[in-house]
């Protein structure tokens, strides 16, 4: 599978250093219940709780998921189970996290103390009666885990809620901008000792990341975003400014320079399977002309589609000009020129949105060259229009595997129309910077009103006593 390759060493870029002196460096609290977590992982503890992050572990999904585990160990009223985080993600996938790597390894927190999916058999432990279950940045299981709903007793997100109610599962939901907000908001409104200055900067560095640096004209950041940043502020004066952190975890994110072309595929990837094809959609984070540069760009396309059963891949690329303006382009490869064409006229001919595609030069005979005009229509806007293809030819599509981003099922059924979602976590997904706020006409705010009214009110914070 995709998520057995061995990965070689990645350099993650030169970055600022975020940390000051000792104040948050290794051998802390943290640091020490991870090793606790692991030893019981490893010793057969009876009693398991798991706090379990998305399939995607962006930084969002793993600081929750780390920073909610520690809390519940410190304030859990029953204390029969060891508390465990876990990544939900292969170990061999986690270099491709690059600002995953550089904050744990800016905070002082030793890659090797981590629990990653592969460490821990969940349908084990559940079969066996000894697991419980927290879901952090994600609030229904995937398709391949739906045996273990009756283990989760509690959700903190920050999507629409998916699943049914039930008394036995307290759930948190909010619209804000990071899950992480979230969780320092729990935190600080039940146990504030618990934070410390480590806690307190890998928590504040994942909202600056996933908030856009608290940028209003970017539309992610919430008041409660802007709140608990804010509060971890009044409380630990020392952290680091703030343009300092989220341009040092946005570089390490979009670095790409240590990777192989299968692995800058990889690192963030969604796949649409329907008609009996497998289509791969890529978010790579350098300009087209330079990964069709590299050397055996074709024959690595190739090995990749044919080592993981793709029939089309599609490499959407992004890269920052002047001002740090977008750039998008796109590019199509199949071996076959049928399916190759067939894609490539429906992204030409795709209305809704319109990718105003340009064809480029392409050094490659198998691989289609754009331009994409539209800077607004990310990857989250392309994938409805594969699916509506796939669906065309057979079926309807089935989104079944998604790589270092957001479930695209969201995608599928956003319907949302000229109004774009905000993202939740990455840029790559559509931030609204990039072509600046959308205009927001009288008949487009009565429209967005109406719909509201006729779907009902939205989901809001509840506690395990509230529906």
């Amino acid at each position: 599978s995709a998520c057995a390759v061995r990965l070689e060493c990645i350099n993650v870029c030169p970055c600022i250093s975020l940390s000051r002196g000792s104040s948050w460096a290794g051998g802390g609290d943290m640091e020490q219940f991870l090793r606790h977590s692991r030893e019981a992982l490893q010793g057969g503890t009876s009693e398991l709780h798991v706090v379990l992050g998305n399939q995607a572990c962006d930084l969002d999904s793993m600081v929750s998921a780390l920073v909610y585990a520690y809390y519940l160990s410190k304030t859990a009223p029953d204390r029969k189970a060891a508390f465990v985080p876990v990544l939900n993600i292969p170990r061999s996938e986690f270099a491709l996290r690059g600002e995953c790597v550089f904050l744990l390894r800016e905070s002082g927190l030793p890659e090797e103390t981590l629990v990653f999916r592969g460490d821990v058999d969940l349908h084990g432990l559940h079969r066996d009666g000894r697991l419980t279950l927290t879901l952090v940045d994600h609030n229904v299981l995937p398709r391949d885990d739906a045996a273990l709903e009756r283990a989760v007793t509690e959700v903190i997100d920050h999507r629409p809620v998916e699943r049914p109610f039930s008394p036995a599962c307290a759930v948190t939901v909010e619209p804000v901008g990071s899950c992480a907000t979230l969780v320092a908001a729990r935190i600080l409104q039940r146990a504030p000792d618990v934070l410390d200055r480590q806690l307190a900067h890998v928590l504040r560095s994942t909202i600056l990341l996933d908030c856009i640096n608290m940028a209003p004209e970017a539309g992610k950041v919430t008041p409660k975003d802007s709140e608990y940043v804010a509060a971890l502020e009044s409380r630990f004066s020392d952290l680091p400014p703030r343009v300092v952190v989220f341009d040092s975890l946005q570089k390490a994110k979009f670095d790409v320079s240590g990777l192989t072309i299968e692995q800058m595929l990889r690192k963030d990837l969604k796949v649409v399977s329907g008609g009996g094809l497998q289509l791969a959609i890529s978010a790579v984070y350098v300009r087209l002309e330079e990964l069709l540069a590299r050397p055996g760009v074709e024959e690595a396309f190739e090995e990749f589609c044919r080592g993981h059963g793709y029939s089309v891949l599609v490499v959407m690329t992004i890269s920052f000009g002047p001002k740090s303006l977008p750039f998008r382009q796109l590019a199509v490869y199949s071996p076959h020129s049928d399916e190759r064409e067939w894609v490539s006229q429906a992204l030409e001919e795709a209305e809704c949105p319109s990718l105003q595609l340009a064809p480029m030069e392409s050094p490659c005979p198998d691989i289609g060259a754009y331009r994409q005009g539209n800077g607004l229509a990310s990857r989250k806007k392309v994938l409805p229009i594969v699916g509506d293809l796939l669906k065309a030819r057979e079926g309807p599509a089935d989104v079944c595997r998604v790589w270092g981003g957001q479930l695209a099922e969201e995608a599928c059924r956003d319907e949302e129309g000229c109004l774009p979602p905000t993202p939740m976590n990455s840029l790559v997904e559509g931030c609204p910077l990039d072509g600046g706020l959308p205009k927001l006409t009288p008949e487009a705010i009565l429209e967005k009103f109406n719909k509201m009214a006729a779907e009902g009110p939205p989901s809001a914070s509840t506690s395990p006593d509230c529906r």
